[in-house]
């Protein structure tokens, strides 16, 4: 009776004995610069992407190029187009960068330090009003973590460890992603005492077009989504636009209009009142999400598990 595992072992033995490493002719870091300044379009945004300078990416490029024997990129303006070789083998190297992506995921699940870097994704709000005050327990408890937030209003990819973890305010869809709710909190409009004093608070019944709202992105969504909730604002209600959520809660701060943040730092600021008259909080979730196989790295998997217990508790 032939024994089927031990042929499939032997098959597979012969596929490694048989495998030509000479026929690799390619540095497969040139590989990985190709592969990122396809993603991003350009040579500058893939060495920002990349850490590196761009006359150094541009030649890994050209390298590649020259051992390959293609032309992989043309130039059109600014950016770059893949030529149609480029674009064939654009797939084979997304799959080296998925296979190198999981060999650094699985190397991390074999490491039981709590001696290390995690980072950590939030918005700015949250990133830099209550992220602070937890970190300072946490470093206190684990001195030997080095801790690097990345503060992005834009969620990032934890499939391709652009960070360990992420705060976020939506549930992930990824299947290899886990996630955890850990709150269930609001936003509201907020507004310095001394502008609510002058202006009085906005009444949602009334007409909106002098709400002087400071609007962190861009006005067109966060307008829309405040529509469907009823509220009758409409281009003539924005007093101020900012791409960042600290900067418009400081804007607010300082009396120059009407703010909204979640209600467990907006209502815990001096100086700060709710600006809307009768108006319910805009429920949001609070999800903390990571890689599945991150969760068996034991530095992670305890960073992890202290900041879903300190979310759960209100800002200080």
């Amino acid at each position: 009776m032939w024994d089927l595992n031990k042929i499939d072992l032997y098959r597979s033995a012969a596929m490694h004995i048989s495998m030509d490493w000479h026929g690799v002719t390619f540095d497969w870091n040139r590989a990985r610069a190709f592969l990122v300044t396809a993603e991003e379009g350009s040579l500058s945004a893939a060495a920002r992407a990349l850490g590196l300078a761009q006359p150094t990416l541009s030649r890994q490029v050209e390298a590649l190029q020259q051992e390959l024997g293609v032309v992989l990129f043309e130039r059109f303006g600014r950016g770059l187009e893949l030529t149609p070789a480029g674009a064939e083998l654009v797939n084979h190297a997304r799959k080296m960068g998925e296979g190198a992506m999981a060999l650094s995921i699985a190397a991390q699940g074999q490491n039981d330090d709590i001696v290390g870097p995690v980072t950590i994704t939030a918005s700015d709000a949250y990133a830099g009003l209550w992220l602070p005050q937890i970190l300072k327990k946490l470093k206190a408890q684990e001195p030997g973590l080095i801790i690097r937030v990345r503060a992005d209003n834009t969620a990032s990819d934890l499939m391709r460890r652009e960070a360990d973890i992420a705060i976020r305010n939506f549930q992930p869809k990824e299947p290899d992603l886990v996630a955890r709710r850990i709150a269930d909190t609001g936003a509201n409009f907020f507004a310095a005492e001394e502008y609510v004093a002058k202006h009085g608070l906005l009444d949602p019944q009334a007409d909106w077009a002098h709400a002087n709202l400071i609007i962190p992105g861009e006005a067109g969504p966060f307008l829309a989504a405040l529509q469907q909730v009823g509220l009758p604002v409409t281009e003539a209600s924005v007093g101020f636009e900012c791409s960042s959520y600290l900067a418009m809660w400081e804007m607010t701060r300082q009396g120059l209009g009407v703010g909204m943040l979640d209600v467990r730092l907006g209502d815990r600021e001096p100086g700060v009142t709710r600006a809307a008259f009768d108006f319910d909080d805009l429920p949001f979730p609070i999800w903390l999400v990571a890689h599945r196989d991150i969760l068996s790295n034991k530095r992670l998997r305890l960073v992890f598990d202290f900041l879903a217990k300190e979310l759960k508790k209100p800002p200080a």
